[in-house]
C-alpha cells in the first residue's frame, strides 16, 4: 500500500502526500541530489538503483509486433497547471481515458521533460510530454510524445501563458484543454514495461512511446527551461533484455 501511495502522489498529484515526501527526501536533477544519487537519499528510493525494468530507455533494439491501435477516449476538460519543482504539470479533470489490455486507464495529468528522457534509435528530442493514466487499482500507463523544434504548439502556447512562476502554486486554466490536440495524428508506437522516471522509480508502468513527434518552438522550450532553471531528464537506463515491441 505504501508503494501505491508514493506512486500516485508523485505522478498524479495528491499534494498532501507529495509535499510531505519532498520535505523528507529532497531529490533533483543536479549534484548530490541528482539521478545518480537518488537511491542513496532514502530507502524508499532503492529501486532507482536495484530495479531491472527502469525508465527511460533508448528504443533501439525493437521487435515488430501486431500491436492494436491506441484506444483513446479523450475529451476537452478543465485543467490546472503547476510547477511542482521538478516539472510543469497539467492536472486534467476526469472523463478522459485510455483502454489498454482490456482495462480503462483514466488520464490524470500530463507533464514535460527537457530534453527528452526516452530516446528513439539513439536520438534525443528537445522536449517530451508524458500523459499519465491510472486504472482503478492505481496501475499506471504512460503515453510519451516527443517534440521536435519547429512551429509553435498552440495548445502549449495557451498553457504556457498561464504557467505559474512560483513553484508549488497551481493555477486554474481559463479555458478547457483538449489533450488529444497534443498527440500526433498518426499514432504508431513502441511499447515496453518500465518504471516511473522519478523517485521512487516504481516498476510495473506500461509505457507507450509514440513514433511521430509533434513540433514546438524554440521559445516554448526555453520558457519551460526558464521556469525550471535546469534540465529535468533522467538519463536512459539499461534495457536488461526487455522486449520492446513496435507497431
Amino acid at each position: 500500500m505504501r508503494k501505491v501511495v508514493q506512486l500516485i502522489s508523485l505522478f498524479i498529484g495528491l499534494q498532501i502526500v507529495s509535499v510531505a515526501q519532498a520535505a523528507e527526501h529532497s531529490w533533483g536533477y543536479e549534484g548530490a541530489n541528482g539521478p545518480d544519487h537518488w537511491a542513496t537519499l532514502s530507502g524508499d528510493f532503492a529501486t532507482c538503483a536495484t530495479g531491472k525494468n527502469q525508465s527511460p530507455i533508448d528504443l533501439s533494439a525493437v521487435v515488430v509486433g501486431q500491436l492494436p491501435p491506441l484506444s483513446l477516449h479523450y475529451q476537452p476538460a478543465s485543467a490546472s497547471v503547476i510547477d511542482n519543482g521538478h516539472t510543469v504539470q497539467v492536472n486534467y479533470a476526469p472523463g478522459s481515458y485510455l483502454t489498454l489490455d482490456g482495462q480503462q486507464f483514466e488520464l490524470k495529468q500530463f507533464h514535460f521533460h527537457t530534453p527528452s528522457e526516452n530516446h528513439i534509435r539513439g536520438q534525443s528530442f528537445p522536449l517530451e510530454g508524458h500523459f499519465v493514466h491510472a486504472d482503478k487499482n492505481g496501475n499506471l500507463a504512460v503515453i510519451a510524445v516527443m517534440f521536435k523544434e519547429g512551429e509553435a504548439n498552440q495548445t502549449l502556447a495557451d498553457i504556457w501563458t498561464q504557467m505559474p512562476t512560483v513553484a508549488g502554486k497551481a493555477v486554474s486554466l481559463n479555458q478547457k484543454v483538449d489533450a488529444r490536440q497534443m498527440l500526433p495524428a498518426k499514432q504508431d508506437y513502441y511499447r515496453f514495461s518500465g518504471s516511473l522516471t522519478t523517485p521512487p522509480c516504481t516498476e510495473g508502468v506500461r509505457w507507450i512511446v509514440l513514433k511521430q513527434p509533434q513540433t514546438v518552438s524554440a521559445d516554448q522550450i526555453q520558457a519551460l527551461y526558464r521556469v525550471l532553471g535546469h534540465s529535468n531528464n533522467r538519463p536512459v537506463q539499461s534495457v536488461n533484455g526487455r522486449l520492446v515491441v513496435s507497431s
